[in-house]
């Protein structure tokens, strides 16, 4: 505390009589006609009971002697020394408040940053906002500065975001008191500064992370200091924030400011007349203000109705569209359940196509799977029997050996029987040239026995026949020379017997060829019918796939449906809600007309008068007798024009005024004329 206060002069502290003297004096000075001014006069009334005890209690923070005591009385030695520190600093606050609304209105101009008693504001609403700040710990040291707190405006108040980013785009600023001072220059400026504190009071629980139980914000002197803070906005502030250096500037508390100064009475009759024509500045500011809101009034009662219009225009397209999406759903709907019975039946006969096409392909396939396996078992028959047929050749090249051998021996032990032998080796080279012959004749059927079943079983009783008439040959060339007769008339008959076997060969031989060519053309038959099956089979899978696909498609169309139907129902959601909006709108515009009438009737009786300056009339309107120090000018509230005293001595209640005003005698027998026409 001995740091934030600074007393200049100790002796000069005047008493509360003194003080409540003064007030007096200056009440009775003057009257402020604006209701605006009332305020702020009212304000300062209220501010100056506490005038005294402030410098008081400021010069004596730094100067008394606490006692040491134990710690209860240490305790309440504390709490009280903190309710006296809240108390210092909401009267200090007070005085700074009262000092900057009065002489802003002296002046009559927006306040710049060079304005002392401005400055001195800043400076004691830094300390305030100072009280009882919790010091915070980081690795480079202790940190107790107030733009923490202000900075949660901006999360609970979205229209501080503006001031936030900006006073961090300064690259001016450095430290986080320049940052809090900034903020506070700029909320000053847009006239939210009490709004702003008031949100941050609202919410004392985030409070309570910055700032200490018993600190000026947590209790009920924040409020106080909120409250006193709405008085700021009449004011008007220009600050430069670019070329300050808000960083290293010290808050300290000038009282010299708060002090009396001895005036004369030369001095008293000046400030009289500068405070009569702040008075008029002011009322002039007052009508151009309220000027300016009727006029903000009407532009927006004429966006109301611009958008009651594009409402109801907007509503009735919406009700068409409603009405044509309706028809459409109708229509979709008849749509859909054409192509479902369309789809229901082309997918019943499909269904029926298919399964009878499937039992006749089951058919097909059983058939060819008896026949293919019937072939394979032939085929492996055949192979068997070829097998056969080559191990009988090789007995039969043998036996043919053999019997060259017994030829020889017998043309050695028979030289008599030379005819007979001759005759014997025509018959076996005949019967060689028959040998070879079926030899060839097997060689070039090899390549068709894979196919020739049946020929290759009849092939099996002949040789075992020509095995047989081999083995009688062997016997009847042993016993020849018993029995040559017996064995020319053997050869005789085996010779027709081989002719007719012979033939009977040639006969099987060709009906074996035929079933060959006949089976072939089956088999050739057959691949042509299984490559139409795989036809079919293909065509089939192209129809199952092309069935899937419009299933596929069906699906589809029901989620359309039912997003449609989803559709349908959020929009009859957003008929229903613009239904209710609009006759809440219908509630809003029969209260805004009223409101509007009402307006209406202020802005007649604002616009049809101006309001004359002081430099423009020199005479009275009325009595026409020149102004001077004696005769002053005098404004009738009601018409703007610049009358004499004895012109505009009557008073009367206006809707623009909440208290009687000072009107001329023609306005004034004209109201009352209306008054008296109006009650009638």
């Amino acid at each position: 505390i001995k740091e934030d206060f600074e007393i200049i002069d100790r002796k000069q502290l005047p008493n509360t009589t003194e003080l409540k003297n003064e007030e007096k004096e200056k009440t009775e000075e003057g009257r402020w006609s604006a209701p605006i001014l009332s305020l702020a006069r009212k304000a300062s009334e209220n501010l100056a009971l506490s005038y005294g005890n402030a410098l008081k209690s400021a010069s004596l923070v730094g100067f008394i002697p606490k006692p040491v005591s134990n710690d209860s009385t240490a305790k309440t030695s504390a709490r009280c020394h903190a309710m006296e520190e809240r108390a210092n600093l909401m009267n200090m606050m007070k005085l700074s408040i009262k000092i900057l609304i009065q002489s802003a209105l002296s002046l009559g101009r927006t306040l710049d940053s060079d304005f002392p008693p401005l400055q001195q504001f800043f400076v004691v609403l830094e300390h305030c906002l100072k009280h009882g700040l919790k010091v915070k710990k980081t690795f480079i040291g202790q940190n107790k500065s107030f733009f923490g707190p202000l900075e949660l405006v901006e999360k609970l108040c979205p229209e501080a975001s503006d001031i936030a980013t900006s006073v961090k785009n300064l690259p001016e600023l450095k430290t986080a008191v320049g940052r809090g001072r900034a903020w506070l220059y700029l909320a000053l400026m847009q006239k939210k500064l009490a709004d702003y504190l008031k949100v941050l009071l609202d919410h004392k629980h985030l409070l309570s992370e910055f700032y200490e139980p018993d600190a000026l914000m947590m209790e009920e002197e924040g409020a106080v200091i909120v409250g006193l803070l709405v008085g700021l906005n009449v004011i008007d502030a220009n600050l430069c924030l670019k070329g300050e250096d808000l960083d290293s500037q010290v808050g300290v508390i000038d009282f010299s400011l708060y002090l009396k100064e001895t005036q004369d009475s030369d001095g008293k009759q000046d400030g009289d007349i500068t405070a009569v024509l702040d008075q008029k500045h002011y009322v002039e500011e007052l009508n151009r203000h309220l000027s300016c809101t009727v006029a903000d009034l009407q532009n927006k009662i004429d966006c109301l109705e611009k958008t009651n219009s594009k409402l109801q225009e907007e509503l009735a397209a919406a009700t068409d569209r409603i009405g044509s999406l309706q028809e459409e759903q109708q229509q979709l709907k008849q749509q859909n359940e054409l192509i479902r019975e369309r789809s229901e039946k082309s997918v019943e006969v499909t269904k029926e196509d298919t399964k009878v096409e499937l039992d006749t392909y089951k058919q097909s396939r059983q058939g060819l799977d008896e026949m293919y396996s019937d072939v394979w078992k032939q085929l492996k028959e055949e192979k068997k029997i070829r097998l056969e047929l080559e191990k009988e050749l090789e007995l039969q090249i043998g036996m043919k050996t053999e019997m060259e051998i017994a030829m020889k021996l017998l043309e050695k032990d028979t030289h008599e029987k030379q005819d007979t032998l001759v005759a014997l080796r025509q018959q076996l080279e005949e019967v060689k040239a028959i040998n070879l012959q079926m030899f060839h004749k097997s060689q070039n059927a090899e390549c068709s026995l894979q196919q020739k079943t049946e020929a290759i079983s009849s092939f099996e009783g002949k040789t075992n026949e020509m095995m047989s008439s081999m083995k009688q040959m062997e016997e009847r060339l042993q016993h020849a020379e018993k029995a040559r007769q017996a064995a020319e008339e053997r050869c005789n008959k085996m010779k027709q017997e081989l002719a007719g076997k012979l033939d009977t060969c040639q006969q099987q031989m060709s009906q074996l060829d035929s079933k060959c060519s006949t089976l072939e053309k089956e088999l050739k038959s057959e691949k042509e019918q299984r490559q139409t099956l795989q036809k079919e089979l293909h065509q089939e899978k192209d129809a199952t796939t092309l069935l899937k696909t419009e299933l596929q498609q069906m699906e589809g169309l029901k989620k359309e449906l039912r997003k449609l139907q989803d559709e349908k129902q959020q929009l009859e959601k957003v008929c229903e809600e613009q239904e209710q909006a609009l006759q809440e709108m219908g509630l809003h515009l029969s209260q805004s007309k009223l409101k509007m009438e009402d307006i209406k009737e202020v802005n007649k009786a604002l616009k049809g008068h101006t309001w004359l300056r002081d430099d423009e009339a020199t005479h009275c309107k009325q009595c026409d007798k020149e102004f001077s120090i004696s005769r002053r000018k005098h404004h009738c509230r009601n018409c703007g024009d610049i009358f004499c005293n004895g012109c505009s001595s009557n008073e009367l209640a206006l809707p623009s005024y909440p208290k009687p005003v000072r009107v001329c005698d023609t306005c004034h027998t004209l109201l009352l004329q209306q008054c008296s026409s109006n009650s009638s």
